[in-house]
Order: structure tokens, then sequence, then C-alpha cells
């Protein structure tokens, strides 16, 4: 197995190291291959997204990557890395699980990957006292992701025994041609999955409720920035963005990264959470079939949560080194020190 580990900026190298860790102690064979990308890469080179970190990225089987400390501002010439290699690698899917650390809780966002506002088709007006951005969403793009979804919440009913459901989330009430193609063209998707219940939500009563009832969900399927932004909600039911994970996913291609993106507050500190970049690793080697490897770490990472270490942003004082220590005696068989 060929893995491309892309660090990025902040604390993306400190969790994307312990990751790797794990990764080595379950699979001592894997080849690991190096690149850069980020706003740390851009300042050096002039691109946020080298070509061999690209060539690098299509010749291995999977990408690991960290974190990204893109500008909150108009910087010429840059673009966000990891949105450009999931357009260029049309990493169409993205999938960001939540399971709830004190309830019921086991969902899924299905985020459509590629278009939406995330496009880049923004310019200045007006003499740059307008600014434009436009919103695509194409029945192609729509078509494939309800698909993604659907198919997921067959494979989730199977696995859990349960029946499987799908709740599209738009705003076709407002925002009536865009999300109103997304919303006919996932309805019309769902008609070939008899079996799988299906529901819509606005995306402003979705978010309520997702803050409120998270366990009445299975798989929400929804549009780019929908979807960014619902699933950071979700997570606060999985104990937070140092534990979601997800998975971007194409046709024979995915890389895999920790939602808390690039914590520039905590970055060189080494109390970073490595446990979402650790997850990742288990979402890596499910979708590579290696099932009993993944099974074994998800329940380290569950006997971690349980028992400790835990890092500040879970209440507790252990380091990055600590957590990704006490994940290693886990897989050894040992039960690790708790803090």
């Amino acid at each position: 197995m060929k893995i491309c580990v892309i660090p990025g900026d902040g604390i993306g190298p400190e969790v994307l190291d312990a990751a790797t860790t794990v990764l080595r102690a379950l699979d001592p064979s894997v080849d690991l291959v190096s690149a850069e990308a980020g706003w740390a890469t851009f300042q050096r080179h002039g691109t946020a997204l080298p070509d061999v970190t690209l060539a690098a990225a299509r010749a291995a089987d999977a990408v690991l990557f960290g974190a990204v400390a893109s500008p909150s501002h108009a910087v010429p010439g840059y673009r966000s890395p990891i949105v450009q290699l999931r357009r260029d690698l049309d990493l169409y899917a993205n999938l960001r699980p939540t399971v709830g650390q004190h309830g019921p809780v086991n969902l899924v966002i299905v985020r459509e990957n590629t278009e939406g506002l995330y496009a880049g088709r923004e310019r200045l007006e007006d003499g740059g006292d307008t600014a434009i951005a436009e919103r695509v969403i194409t029945r192609r793009a729509s078509a494939r992701i309800a698909r993604a979804a659907f198919e997921l919440a067959r494979r989730r009913a199977a696995e859990l025994g349960r029946p499987g459901r799908v709740t599209i989330v738009h705003k076709a009430n407002v925002l009536r041609i865009s999300d109103g193609l997304f919303r006919e063209t996932a309805l019309a998707v769902a008609g070939d999955y008899p079996e799988v219940a299906v529901d819509e939500l606005l995306v402003d009563v979705a978010a309520m409720r997702l803050a409120q009832a998270p366990e009445r969900f299975d798989v929400l399927v929804t549009t780019n920035l929908f979807g960014d932004i619902l699933s950071d909600v979700a997570c606060i039911h999985g104990g937070g963005l140092g534990l979601a994970a997800s998975a971007n996913l194409g046709e024979g291609r995915a890389l895999f990264e920790p939602v808390h993106g690039a914590a520039p507050d905590i970055a060189g500190r080494g109390v970073a959470n490595p446990l979402a970049a650790i997850t990742c690793v288990a979402m890596l080697l499910a979708w590579r079939g290696a099932t009993a490897p993944a099974a074994r770490l998800r329940a380290a990472i569950a006997a971690v949560l349980r028992a400790g270490p835990h890092t500040p942003d879970l209440g507790g004082s252990a380091t990055t080194a600590d957590v990704t220590a006490a994940i290693l005696t886990q897989l050894r068989g040992a039960a690790p020190p708790s803090a």
C-alpha cells in the first residue's frame, strides 16, 4: 500500500506523525511518500499545491492529509490546496461520520465535494465594491452524490441491523433553481432504493435538529457548503473536532483528513488531539478492505477514549505523544495509563 502523506500547516504535521506511526504499527510494509501543500508551501514556492505533490497524490493508493491554514483574505495566486485536490482527483463524496460518545448517535453526513459555492467562481465588480460568487449545481454531480448516500444507507442498514434512511438537505424554498435541481435529482435517485426511507429538510431546520436530536438521523446528503457547516454541528455529539475524521472518495481514489483544521493557536505545543487523524487511518484501512486491522484500531481508539489519556480538548492534560503511545499500547493488547 502506497500512501501520499501531506502534513500541511499548523498541527497537521503533528497529528499526521501520530497517524503514520500507528499505520506503520498495523502495516509495517506500507510505503509512505511525503509531499507538501498549504499556506507555508505557497509562501515558499508561490503555489499551495505544487505539481509534484499532485503527481504524488495521483500515483498513490490513497492520501493522508493534515490541515491547511488558508488566509481569510484574498491573496493573488492562492487557491486552497485541499479544495483543489478534491476537484483535480474528482473526490466527489465527502463522508463525515459522527458516533455519539454519550448517546445513541450514529450518523454520516455525505457532502458533495466538487461544486456549489466552493466552485471557485468569484469576482469583483463595480470597481471592487461588489463581490459575486457563483453557486454551481449540476444534475450529474447531484445524482452521483445522492447515489453515494443511498448506497451508504443500504450498507449501513445491513451492518447496523436497522432500516436505512437518507435525509436530503437543501434550501430549495429560497434557492429555487440551484437547490431545486439538487432536490429534484436526489429524489429521483431515491426511487432506485425503495428499501431506504427518504425524507427532506431545509438546511436551517436540519441544523437545529442536528443540535437537538441527532439520534433521529442516519445518512444526510447535501451540497458542499451546507455539508461543511452541518458536519461541524454534528461533530459536537461525537466529542468535538479533535475526534472528527472524514473521507473524500472518488472512483478508485481516496483522501482522508481530520476535520479540525490547522489550529494555529496550539501548533507546536504538542497537545493536539491525534485521534481524528488516527481515525482517518482506520477509515483508510477499511476503504482498502483491511477490515480486521481497521476494527482493531477502532477498538483501541474506543478504549483510549474511555480510559484516557485525554488531551486538553477532552478535559485532560495529555500530550499528542501520550495519546499516540496509548493507542500503540492498546494495539499490543495492554491497558494504557489514564490521565
